[in-house]
């Protein structure tokens, strides 16, 4: 669960806090941060759940009208998606509970395994200019392990999207590991999305993450600066051609500029869309969100790209990770 809180840059100085990144913390400090915010909300979190939320939100009407207005309206529309599986652990309480709940009706399939650690919790701390500093107690995600995935509902699927969080726990890198091996046996054609999810986990498992994607991964998601600690390339074209050396099709995130998206074998600029920016949590998992709902409809890389930017546009002009109006 994502516990969302407005504060000055001085309250991030005074914990130590490095703006716009994650911090992983230990349940002690998520204690001692929230015992300082007067004020704050919750919502459904977690980097990957928030893009399965923006996939099941993009089939309902609302979704489809943006659809629509980025892509056009064919004459043959194309079906939407199911409903998308969120595949992960939760504690045996009550904000397991309330993140099961909330998801199962936002239209996510929940594919949830209980463990007695308490459920994890992010809280997020969101400063004047908007950014976001994740303060991460993983709780049970910490406990997911291979034996917890729904491998039948994997079987059933075309894309296995996951993030480079997993990588921060043997058990659960193990269970990307399996996820991955299974997308690509019995002649199962899944598509595996992998978003680098943050400059702190690459600059941990870089060495780790240029062994695992070629030849797995299919579309490889990053902002400027984790794609520049993945290659070791300095300007944005140098880090997208690099990239393209591990993973097809490769998409650099460049705030509000939109993004560049290499495939291919060339690359190319997708402008943003200028909105008012209030709250930048979730922004990359709504971006996600929309590039791999335009891959699921049989769009062109730019087109999914268009709409990638367009549902990221809308999130960061609300408080946190809401698709809902």
């Amino acid at each position: 669960m994502d516990v969302i809180a407005h504060v000055d840059y001085a309250f991030l100085k005074r914990f130590g806090k490095n703006p716009g990144t994650m911090h992983l913390v230990e349940y002690a400090e998520i204690t001692g941060l929230l015992a300082e915010i007067p004020t704050f909300r919750t919502s459904p979190g977690g980097s990957a759940a928030n893009t399965a939320r923006g996939i099941a939100w993009l089939s309902s009407e609302e979704g489809q009208a943006l659809r629509d207005e980025v892509l056009g309206r064919p004459e043959r529309r194309p079906s939407a998606p199911s409903a998308p599986v969120f595949n992960g652990a939760i504690g045996r309480d009550e904000r397991g509970d309330e993140f099961a709940s909330r998801i199962t009706d936002a239209g996510v399939h929940a594919a949830l395994v209980r463990k007695d650690t308490p459920t994890g919790t992010s809280v997020i701390l969101v400063t004047p200019d908007g950014e976001r500093t994740m303060n991460t107690f993983l709780g049970a995600c910490r406990d997911f392990n291979v034996d917890d995935l729904d491998l039948g509902r994997l079987a059933a699927s075309r894309v296995l999207y996951l993030t480079g969080y997993l990588w921060d726990t043997e058990n659960q890198r193990r269970a990307a590991n399996r996820a991955a091996e299974f997308a690509r046996s019995d002649g199962r054609a899944i598509t595996i999305a992998f978003d680098l999810a943050d400059p702190f986990a690459v600059r941990r498992y870089a060495e780790l993450l240029v062994e695992w994607i070629p030849g797995r991964v299919d579309v490889l998601f990053g902002n400027r600066d984790e794609l520049a600690l993945l290659t070791g390339s300095s300007c944005e074209e140098d880090c997208v051609a690099a990239a393209m050396k591990l993973a097809p099709i490769v998409v650099m995130k460049v705030g509000n500029k939109g993004c560049l998206v290499g495939h291919d074998g060339r690359y190319e600029p997708v402008p943003g869309v200028t909105v008012k920016v209030v709250d930048t949590t979730g922004a990359g998992d709504a971006f996600a969100a929309g590039f791999l709902y335009g891959r699921l409809l049989g769009a062109s890389p730019i087109d999914c790209a268009k709409l990638a930017n367009a549902v990221a546009a809308r999130i960061v002009s609300v408080e946190g990770c809401t698709y809902s109006a």
